[in-house]
């Protein structure tokens, strides 16, 4: 009886407020019209009128379900109820206008009243209900705010641009996460002395230790979704030295997954420091994915770093099929299983267990799924294993690529793209040389087939299957010390995301075995990557002992993308370049392959070597003092 008697009430107030517009909007529209109180007939008119037209408006409210609708939840979507319940004695009104007879003229309201009337009604009734809302909003804000005062944080964001402005907002409005924001910092001067959402900004980058002085501040977070290593490593140097705990909004490559939000701000990791590229990430992003829309899809070696990504990426482009084929059975079903746990709409997986080494069986797949385009990814990549398991790197790397591009070309596949790697430039590996003669392969089968082939070229990739970095962080949690090969070591670096993401562009170029080579930017010395990754670790540098050992075999002490002979050129992609097939090394090489194959599949290493050197690719053993 308690709950009935007070819905009464609600409805009761609610008619209330209600009438009192209605009345007003009314007379109002009147003393708008005649610019002051209407005189003789009008107002008669205004008079005479008004209480049917504030019976008619409640009336309306009521059938239409007003009456009905919590105020303090009241959205746009409501607006459309509000819309319907004035519009139909608006339109009276107006029929009454344009069509009454002269003998009833008092009915007859001059138009500009039933269009001021209209206006009022709707704003006044929906907005007095809408001040209701966010009144009650604000008082649940602050009523939270005060909750969490005693244990937010003060965070300074680093960054006032668009990905700045979305965190603030979400941190205001998320008073339950327990940030308050003190302010922004950012290098535009235009920026400086400006407010944001409220949020003041403080100065530039170079302000910040200055800044934490003047105030008090538990953690910065930088917001700039496209920031490069070089400036994220500079703005965690200038952090760690004003004693703040440093996080990041996500980079451009993780917000391909659509589960990962600008606003998951998380820890900064080595990607961050090393990895991240600024590019137009979106400036070619329709044209590519126009390219592979619909298409059939084969990636050899899907259960690794790069052929898991290719899949992932390849995924969102709205193929028709992708096949996942890799010879270790754990990586294609966890593979297999993101996938389908991604659900993208129209899109079939087929997961795969096969050897590429195994010929006849490559055959029999490309077969059944008849993929117009193949990713080869599937290699040995470790180097050092690689001078100890010569036989097993050539029937992979070399046989296996052989049986991959014959197949292709065989069964009539648009294109061909081959995955190769920086250490084929003048290699100085057995793996080195497997990828070189990979290439060549491609180039030579290009020349004999409609296929369309191509190899893309880059260095390491952070965070891959036999990545240094998580043997690095295995040695700094064990407290060192951190082996390290040598102190000039160096390396260029890329995140899986981005490398995948320019393999992709490039496979839509080129036709006749064309090598494209990825920009990596500038190399990396080893060492300080290490000390990069024990500074995120939580320690000093001189904490943890960082010990050379000395080369392993077959290791460049640096690593090249480019040689002489070929001259690169630039593609519409901004990082991508081209060179030319290098046309000398296709005669007598391709001859000398079976051999080098057959000394393999004999176990005859040394042969094996010795044949390398003799081909004339540029392989020479690597030393390293």
């Amino acid at each position: 009886m308690t709950v009935y008697r007070n819905l009464l009430i609600r409805r009761a107030n609610q008619i209330l407020v209600d009438l009192l517009i209605f009345g007003f909007s009314w007379v109002a529209a009147y003393f708008v019209r005649f610019e002051g109180p209407p005189a003789d007939r009008s107002l008669e008119q205004m008079l005479w009128l008004a209480p049917s037209m504030i019976a008619a408006r409640v009336l309306l409210f009521w059938v239409f379900s007003v009456y009905k609708i919590v105020w303090r939840y009241v959205s746009i979507h409501d607006a459309v109820v509000f819309f319907k319940a004035v519009a139909p004695l608006t339109l009276i009104l107006l029929a009454l206008r344009l069509f009454a007879p002269g003998e009833i003229s008092f009915v007859r309201v001059p138009a500009s009243v039933i269009a001021i009337e209209f206006l009022m009604v709707l704003l006044g009734s929906s907005g007095v209900r809408m001040i209701r809302r966010l009144a009650n909003e604000a008082q649940g804000r602050d009523d939270l705010a005060a909750r969490n005062r005693s244990k937010s944080k003060s965070v300074l964001l680093i960054g006032a641009g668009v990905s700045g402005n979305t965190v603030v907002k979400v941190l205001q409005q998320r008073t339950d996460l327990g940030k308050h924001v003190v302010g922004f910092v950012d290098d535009d001067t235009r920026l400086i002395g400006k407010d944001i959402q409220g949020v003041h900004v403080l100065g530039g980058t170079s302000d910040i230790c200055r800044i934490v002085r003047d105030q008090t501040i538990d953690e910065a977070i930088i917001t700039i979704a496209n920031a490069s290593s070089k400036d994220i490593r500079r703005i965690v140097d200038i952090c760690h030295s004003a004693g703040l705990k440093v996080r990041i909004v996500p980079g451009l490559f993780e917000m391909f997954d659509d589960r990962v939000k600008i606003t998951k701000v998380r820890e900064i990791n080595i990607d961050d420091l090393l990895g991240r590229s600024v590019f137009h990430l979106d400036k070619h992003l329709p044209e590519v994915s126009r390219c592979y829309r619909g298409k059939r899809f084969l990636v050899t070696g899907a259960g690794g770093s790069i052929g898991s990504e290719l899949c992932r990426q390849l995924a969102t482009m709205k193929p028709a099929e992708i096949v996942l084929l890799d010879k270790d059975e754990n990586s294609i079903f966890e593979i297999d299983n993101d996938l389908k746990d991604r659900a993208e709409a129209g899109v079939t997986i087929h997961p795969v267990i096969a050897n590429i080494k195994n010929g006849e069986r490559l055959k029999l797949i490309f077969a059944k799924y008849r993929p117009e385009i193949v990713f080869h990814a599937a290699a040995h990549k470790h180097v050092p294993l690689m001078e100890l398991n010569v036989s097993e790197a050539i029937l992979n790397n070399v046989l296996g690529t052989i049986n991959v591009v014959e197949t292709a070309a065989a069964s009539g596949v648009e294109r061909v793209i081959f995955i190769s790697t920086d250490k084929a430039v003048n290699p100085t590996s057995v793996m080195g040389a497997t990828k070189k003669l990979g290439e060549i392969i491609v180039q030579n089968c290009a020349k004999r087939n409609g296929t369309k082939f191509s190899c893309v070229r880059f260095g390491n990739v952070l965070g891959s299957r036999g990545s240094v970095v998580p043997l690095f962080r295995k040695q700094i949690e064990r407290g060192g010390p951190v082996t390290v090969t040598h102190p000039e070591m160096r390396r260029f670096f890329m995140s899986i995301a981005e490398a995948v993401h320019l393999i992709i562009q490039s496979g839509t170029l080129g036709d006749r075995g064309e090598i494209f080579v990825l920009d990596m930017g500038q190399p990396i010395r080893i060492v300080d990557m290490v000390k990069a990754l024990i500074r995120l670790s939580g320690y000093q540098e001189d904490d943890i002992e960082v010990k050379f050992i000395g080369a392993r075999p077959g290791e460049k002490l640096y690593e090249e993308i480019l040689i002489d002979e070929e001259r690169t050129r630039s593609t519409k992609f901004e990082k991508i370049f081209i060179a030319p097939p290098v046309e000398r090394l296709n005669g007598k090489i391709m001859s000398d392959t079976s051999v080098l194959i057959d000394a393999a599949a004999a176990g005859d290493e040394d042969a094996v070597v010795r044949c390398f050197r003799e081909m004339g690719i540029g392989f020479t053993r690597a030393e390293i003092n």
